[in-house]
């Protein structure tokens, strides 16, 4: 008799089972596109490995152009029949040490129009860093309003979560000390 591995089994047709749900399919894309390279990125920087540290920055390069460019068409690409699922596959082809699917892409199409358009985009974000140099001068006050308020919604928000003991929460405890009249009843 064969033993099967349940919970993997019934994981793995929900991921592939094309008239689920999307959004476990969704939710994968997103594990396997940020989280694990998320965690895979801080080992990296905190393991001081500059190879890893490289191919984690070819990953966040290509995975943020493919962002970018799916943002755009999003609208008519989700349409799909199986985009997702391609989703997927693409985002672990990307990150495999096998395929080395990042670096594949950066090398033969990123980099070579990164580089062929290099002056335009460095004014383009001169100017957009300057704009937002501008803005967020420009909006100080304001910045600091919702600072204030964020920090009052987040000190808000922890009380309620972890409440400070008050009276009523020592009364359901009992009495701390004894006083001399419940000492009376007691005795009669």
């Amino acid at each position: 008799m064969e033993v099967m591995n349940l919970p993997g089994e019934v994981g793995l047709r929900l991921l592939l089972c094309p008239l689920g749900s999307n959004i476990v399919i969704r939710t994968a894309c997103c594990s396997i596109g940020t989280v694990l390279p998320v965690y895979s990125t801080f080992k990296a920087i905190e393991n001081k490995d500059p190879n890893e540290q490289q191919k984690w920055l070819l990953y966040w390069t290509v995975y943020g152009s493919f962002s970018i460019a799916e943002a755009f068409a999003d609208k008519i690409i989700s349409w799909f029949p199986l985009y997702y699922h391609v989703k997927f596959a693409f985002l672990v082809w990307l990150q495999l040490p096998s395929a080395n699917g990042a670096k594949h892409l950066y090398m033969s199409h990123l980099r070579p129009f990164l580089l062929r358009h290099q002056a335009r985009l460095d004014q383009i974000v001169e100017f957009v860093y300057g704009e937002m140099s501008k803005f967020v001068s420009d909006h100080q006050a304001e910045f600091r309003f919702a600072r204030t308020l964020f920090m009052k919604i987040l000190s808000f928000a922890r009380n309620i979560v972890h409440p400070l003991p008050t009276q009523a929460n020592r009364a359901i405890e009992g009495p701390t000390e004894r006083t001399p009249d419940s000492q009376s009843d007691n005795e009669d």
